[in-house]
């Protein structure tokens, strides 16, 4: 495996986002435990310590660390510091257009962070519809906070305003997610080992608690339709949930140790999970298999090793859009760009202290997010997809794994469509 290594690029960095020096703060941690891009891709933000978020308009951002090469891309040998200190605190009212930045005080720890939009246009599930004091209209973009006495605060992203406290958590939020849908519902993983589904069309009522994690869920991710959840949590749990009728679907066998991010690859077609057992496993979720395993530790220990302490954490997986990229970032202060195709490491960049990470909406930029409260940004290695990979992505978008199998086409072309050849 040490050989694949030889021929690992550098990833190209961008640009990073520091923390003002704060005086320093007793009362909280400075951790960045969690970085979010709008899905629309106008908004970033970021949980930067000391109860703070901010929330950055992205096109801005981009272009600040760009700025001194000419605009255009980025120049991996002068990136860009953008320290937060001297932005102005919003005294200049831009116009309506004009997206703006924010300093948000949640008033605890941040542990999770999701956009909400409610484009496309989804109706509520609720039945009730006569009355809500919220009215979320197209242009609605919501920021949700997971907060560490277990509350959830849902902020206007475009006004910074508070809207809504939801209370019913009775530990530490540790992870948000929104149904890609724009049905606005919203999904809690908490340290009390529940989730809880929430509708924010229906003025935040909760609508279901979801039980079966013996210990803290650390993660959840929907898949792209909105139809499946996947949680994942302490105790090598992966559990898939149908989001149609709140039913628990399966659990997922593979993993040894604390299971710690999730996220479905864009087509639906795969879900990748990341483990304290120092691997990333991608499945096929629909048939229960696992399909890769992407293992950050030469040679990978032992299942009973596996399952104790080791500085090869993986902290955190995000799926590239392209499905032919996942990155991963790990306790051996490596952040690595996989190629799925090659099964290895395509590009890698040294990052001590990462936490999270996320990519961006368009796809081609990972944010990470850093014990020290700052962001850290990457391009993602660049390949031209092949027509048969852009195919089989349209395919399965729409077609389940069960659904390709049956049909009359030759067995190559099975395990293609189904991503056992890769």
């Amino acid at each position: 495996a040490m050989i694949q290594f030889m021929s690992v690029g550098e990833a190209k960095f961008i640009g990073e986002l520091l923390v003002p020096v704060a005086p320093f703060d007793q009362k909280s941690g400075c951790e960045a435990w969690t970085v979010a891009f709008a899905p629309n891709g106008s908004y970033f933000a970021w949980s930067q310590g000391h109860r703070i978020v901010k929330l950055i308009p992205w096109a801005k951002c981009l272009k600040n660390f760009s700025v001194g090469h000419g605009g255009e891309g980025t120049n991996a040998s002068s990136p860009q510091r953008l320290s937060r200190q001297n932005s102005d605190g919003g005294q200049t009212i831009p116009g309506v257009a004009e997206p703006r930045e924010h300093t948000i005080d949640c008033g605890d720890i941040v542990w999770g962070l999701a956009f909400g939009s409610s484009v496309p246009e989804k109706h509520s599930r609720c039945v009730n519809i006569e009355w809500h004091r919220f009215k979320f209209g197209q242009d609605q973009l919501l920021l949700a906070t997971g907060l560490n006495n277990g509350r959830i605060k849902i902020w206007d992203v475009y006004t910074g305003k508070l809207l809504l406290n939801l209370m019913d958590h009775t530990d530490v939020v540790r992870d948000l997610t929104f149904a890609p849908d724009g049905s606005l519902m919203l999904v809690s993983a908490s340290r009390d080992k529940t989730l809880r589904v929430w509708d924010l069309k229906d003025d935040g009522n909760m609508v279901k608690v979801l039980r079966r994690h013996q210990n803290w869920v650390y993660c959840s991710a929907f898949s792209p339709d909105s139809s499946i959840l996947c949680s994942v949590g302490a105790g090598k749990t992966v559990f898939l949930w149908n989001m149609d009728n709140y039913t628990f679907i399966r659990k997922l066998e593979g993993h040894h140790n604390d299971v710690v991010s999730c996220e479905f690859s864009p087509d639906g077609a795969l879900l990748a999970t990341a483990s304290y057992d120092t691997r990333v496993i991608v499945w096929d979720h629909q048939k229960a298999t696992i399909l890769l395993e992407l293992g950050h530790l030469f040679p990978p220990p032992s299942p009973i090793f596996a399952g104790g302490a080791n500085d090869r954490w993986v902290r955190s997986v995000s799926f590239c859009r392209d499905v032919c990229h996942i990155a991963s970032v790990a306790d051996d202060k490596l952040v690595r760009f996989w190629s799925i195709e090659e099964r290895a490491p395509q590009a890698i960049a040294s990052l001590s202290n990462s936490l999270c990470c996320a990519f961006s909406a368009e796809g081609n930029v990972l944010a990470v997010g850093t014990r020290d409260g700052s962001v850290h940004f990457w391009e993602c290695p660049r390949s031209v997809a092949s027509l048969q990979h852009i195919c089989r992505m349209a395919l399965r978008r729409v077609m389940t794994t069960q659904q390709v199998e049956a049909l009359a086409i030759p067995t190559l072309l099975h395990d293609y469509l189904t991503y056992r050849v890769m």
